[in-house]
């Protein structure tokens, strides 16, 4: 006697498809994603005969002063006084951080000496001036 074979179906989902969708989201994803650098404040940085690098942006903060004495930390502006709560806070969070002091070419001697002084009371002494290459 013979036995009939049972034919077993698979109820499985088919992936044939499944490579082309993974690749459209990918694009998708590069297509719709958008990658921020700092915007700062539009300042014409002083010359410097000698420039060494920062290494890297994961322990530095950035404090941006126009000619005009507007302030901007991290993209934010803010007023002068303020410089030592926020670059406190910032220094407990990270002891290692360092403070990259981007001022315009015009500004005042003043506002950068307030910045100094807030920035000493704030314990924030690790302070890069940064400026642009002499040509």
């Amino acid at each position: 006697m013979r036995l009939k074979r049972k034919t077993k179906i698979d109820p499985g989902i088919p992936t044939s498809s499944l490579p082309d969708i993974i690749f459209m989201l990918l694009i998708f994803f590069m297509v719709v994603t958008v990658l921020r650098e700092f915007q700062g404040l539009k300042l014409i940085l002083p010359e410097a005969k000698q420039i060494a690098k920062l290494e890297g942006n994961k322990h530095v903060s950035h404090i941006w002063v126009t000619a005009e004495g507007t302030v901007s930390i991290d993209d934010q502006i803010i007023d002068v006084g303020k410089i030592r709560t926020i670059m406190y806070d910032k220094v407990v969070a990270d002891p290692q951080l360092t403070t990259s002091l981007k001022a315009d070419r015009q500004t005042e001697m003043e506002i950068i000496t307030d910045v100094h002084q807030e920035l000493r009371e704030a314990s924030a002494l690790k302070i890069n001036y940064s400026a642009k290459p002499r040509e």
